[in-house]
């Protein structure tokens, strides 16, 4: 590889010197780099990413920040289909494979090509209310809807798959999620753990007021739909469908979420060329 991206996260690189020292790496082997700051954006077709700046022929994006700094990236940069590798600035992450001590041997790596490129599947979500489309985006982890308050209390989800009624219960959220998220959200709710290369939805909710209401695994090619039911008394329930736990689109009573695969994937870049398994025993033997 000789032509390099970076974005990063300037929360988790205070005045950006951990960045300069990989693009002087870079630059020092010869290779071309450019960098940009992963920030919040209110307007425009972009969250924190503008993929129009990263230059045609790029081979790598760095991604300095974590798990949620790549999330972030991923949603923003994923049609441009160039892979990707997470360099962990902060906590212990699935996503950033990479660490502050191991880029340099990392950086050789990629000069070497000596490297895996996984895809990863992505959800996307379309809020209905009525024939009207309100909101879309996608996910890389989950989309989750949930609950919000005032008052603090359960509300009803409908749950259809592939238009045919699945069942209804009361919960505070629902959390739709791909299998490189199943190690984040839905695992805390008590979803199960999947291979990242498999192709599947996982439906788990959130403290639902059940006792019979479980993870529930679909294909891939399945269509979910969660309607946001009526409250207490015929009232107007208020929700949010959350995408990777941040572009948030609010529903009320009636609207509607339909999950899909998305028709583009996530590449990411490995380079340890260990197995799913392998990973996941030393994460949770470091948790």
């Amino acid at each position: 590889m000789d032509k390099f991206y970076i974005i990063t996260n300037r929360d988790k690189d205070q005045n950006l010197r951990f960045t300069e020292e990989i693009v002087q790496y870079l630059k020092g082997h010869g290779k071309k780099c450019q960098v940009q700051q992963a920030e919040r954006k209110t307007e425009g077709t972009y969250h924190y990413t503008d993929p129009e700046l990263i230059p045609e022929g790029t081979q790598c994006i760095l991604v300095l920040g974590g798990d949620g700094t790549l999330l972030q990236a991923a949603r923003d940069v994923v049609h441009r289909e160039i892979p990707m590798l997470g360099v962990n600035l902060g906590t212990l992450g699935f996503l950033a494979e990479i660490d502050k001590p191991s880029i340099y041997a990392a950086l050789d790596k990629l000069f070497a090509d000596d490297y895996e490129i996984e895809e990863r599947m992505m959800l996307t979500g379309t809020v209905w209310r009525g024939d009207k489309i309100i909101g879309q985006d996608v996910a890389l982890n989950d989309i989750v809807i949930s609950r919000v308050g005032p008052p603090l209390r359960v509300i009803g989800f409908n749950n259809y798959v592939n238009d045919g009624y699945l069942n209804s219960y009361n919960a505070d959220g629902i959390i739709i999620s791909t299998p490189t998220g199943s190690t984040g959200y839905s695992l805390s709710a008590g979803g199960p753990v999947v291979s990242p290369s498999a192709s599947m939805m996982i439906m788990t909710p959130i403290a639902p007021h059940t006792m019979n209401t479980r993870s529930i695994i679909l294909s891939g090619e399945e269509a979910v739909t969660v309607e946001i039911g009526e409250g207490r008394h015929n009232t107007i329930e208020n929700a949010v469908a959350s995408f990777d736990g941040d572009t948030q689109i609010s529903m009320v009573t009636g609207d509607r979420i339909v999950i899909r695969k998305a028709t583009v994937r996530t590449k990411i870049l490995k380079l340890n060329h260990l197995s799913f398994v392998e990973v996941l025993r030393q994460k949770m033997s470091n948790s």
